[in-house]
Formats: structure tokens, sequence, C-alpha cells
């Protein structure tokens, strides 16, 4: 019985519980709106630390892919009227590939170059989303059509909240089956020392491609969903500022931990909205509570508690 129970699937089985259990506790739409956002947030932060955790590649521009996702959904159901789940495949396709051409000569960059490429990537679909007025509606954004799926249309707070669950459920399963393969093995093998991969046949250019596309197109998903949830959206979701919160949502939560990507997301979107209360000290103590976790706690909220215990144990 012990071989069976892993920390891996212990935490799958935690994350399913919480999940299940958390409706109980919600007390309004508020709570509820909230907690769908910390479910789509998680989504974006779990493919991004595939990406920075895992293969050691940074990306400053992450909220764009997040942003054309969610134009992707308004403009083909809205201006073409495409079903809405031809629109979100279409969309991480469309996605997926953009992100496969220029994943080849951004990829090739690395440290603080690799993160000036990545924020121009970021920068220029920012600029496009407010630019293009025709198409995407320019600054003032545009709506979105309601998500319909075979028919059924999600009605109420508590129905999209089972609904970003399961697809959250769905991204840590994959996360945690990919990191468990010959492809997870080369992604932290190329994050240790990419010429001593090379060295060991591993094709190092193809892993970060594949890992690129994946955390992509897991924004891309997510972009979709939030647009026909929050029925409206607007080039901010693509800004720099929105990539930097990503990133440090991953950080937070423990890079190279699926679960410290979730958690990181939990407390960023969660943190902000308790701390409103106080006003002109908002952001004060937000940053606060930052540079405390991260002084404190300096590999990540989920390994630091995680080493925490062990030594504990021992």
């Amino acid at each position: 019985m012990s071989g069976l129970w892993t920390p891996r699937r212990g935490g799958l089985i935690a994350l399913a519980s919480v999940i299940a259990v958390l409706p109980l506790f919600l007390q309004n739409a508020f709570h509820y709106d909230v907690a769908i956002l910390i479910g789509l947030n998680a989504i974006v932060c779990v493919g991004l630390n595939l990406l920075i955790g895992y293969a050691g590649q940074i990306s400053l521009g992450h909220a764009g892919f997040f942003a054309l996702g969610a134009y992707a959904s308004a403009i083909l159901t809205g201006e073409h009227d495409w079903p809405p789940l031809a629109a979100l495949l279409g969309g991480a396709l469309g996605v997926g590939l953009l992100s496969f051409v220029i994943a080849r000569p951004i990829l090739k960059l690395k440290g603080h170059y690799l993160a000036m490429g990545t924020l121009g990537m970021g920068i220029i679909i920012s600029i496009v989303l407010n630019q293009e007025v025709e198409l995407t509606g320019g600054p003032d954004g545009m709506p979105v059509p309601s998500f319909v799926l075979f028919g059924w249309k999600p009605a109420g707070e508590l129905t999209w909240y089972a609904l970003v669950g399961g697809l959250l459920l769905a991204t840590v399963w994959l996360a945690l089956n990919l990191i468990d393969s010959p492809v997870g093995r080369a992604l932290r093998a190329v994050h240790g020392s990419e010429t001593a991969a090379e060295v060991m046949g591993i094709d190092t250019t193809r892993y970060k491609v594949q890992v690129f596309v994946v955390s992509a197109v897991l924004a891309s998903l997510s972009g979709s969903l939030f647009a026909h949830y929050a029925g409206f959206i607007s080039p901010a979701e693509g800004e720099f500022f929105r990539s930097i919160e990503l990133v440090t949502m991953v950080v937070l939560g423990g890079m190279a931990s699926t679960f410290g990507a979730v958690v990181g997301a939990a407390i960023l979107t969660l943190v902000p909205q308790l701390l409103a209360a106080f006003h002109d000290y908002e952001m004060l103590l937000f940053g606060a509570v930052l540079m405390g976790m991260m002084i404190f706690l300096r590999k990540g909220l989920v390994p630091s508690l995680a080493q925490l215990l062990r030594e504990r144990r021992k």
C-alpha cells in the first residue's frame, strides 16, 4: 500500500479534495469569482512552471499567449459564429503554431537575453491588440459571447467553478505525467546544463521548443475560458505587468514544483483581495508579504515547507 502512495499522487488527491470541498465555504458570487480566477491563473502557472522551473527557460511574455487565446475565442465566436469549443481549440492551435515558430529563434538566447527576447514578444502582442481596433476593439476591448458546449451553457458560478476546477486537475495530472516521462528527465537535464545534456545525446532545442509550446497552449486555453467567463476582454490581460505577475506566482510557490505553481497562483490572486480594505497601503503590504516570503522561504513556499517537514521527521 505504501508503494502505491507517492507524494505526487497524494498531492493530486489533496488538490481534488480541496476543489471538491471548497464550495462549502464559498458564501457568495464574489468568493466564487476569486476561486475561478485562482483556477485560471493556476492553469497558466502550471504550464509556465514546466518552462521556467523544469526547463530553466524564463518567459516574460506569457500573458500575451493568454490574451491571444482570449481574443481568438472572442473574435471567432462573435464575428464568425464559430462554436465556442471550436474557437477555443482553434485559438489553442493558432497559439501553438505561433509559439512553435518563434520558439526556435528565441530559445537560442540565454539568461537575460532570453528574458529580453520574450519581453519583446509580449510587448509586440500587446501593441497589436491595442492598435488593431477594427479586429480587437483596441484599448476599449470587446464583448465575448457565452460559452456553449453541445447545447449546454454553463450557468452560475458553481458550474463555472466545476468546469475550471476540472480543467485545473487535468492540467496538473498532465504536468505530473510529463515530468515523470523521458521528456521531463530531458528537461531537468537541460536545466542542469545544456552542454552536458547535448553531450549525452539530448536534442536540447527540440525539448525546449516542445515545453514552450505546451506552456503557451495551456495559457491560451485558460485565456479562452476567462474570456467566456468574464464576457469581456481587453488588451490589459496581455500587458507586461500581467506576465510579471504570472512569473512571480511560479517563483513564490516554488519553481520545479507543480503544486507550488498552484499555491503561488492562489496566494497572489487572493492576497490583493484581502488587502483591498487597506486602500493606500495595499501595495506596500503586498510587497512586504512577498519580500518576507522570499527572504525566509528562498526555494518557494511549497519546496521550503516540504524540506522543513523532512528535516523535522529526521
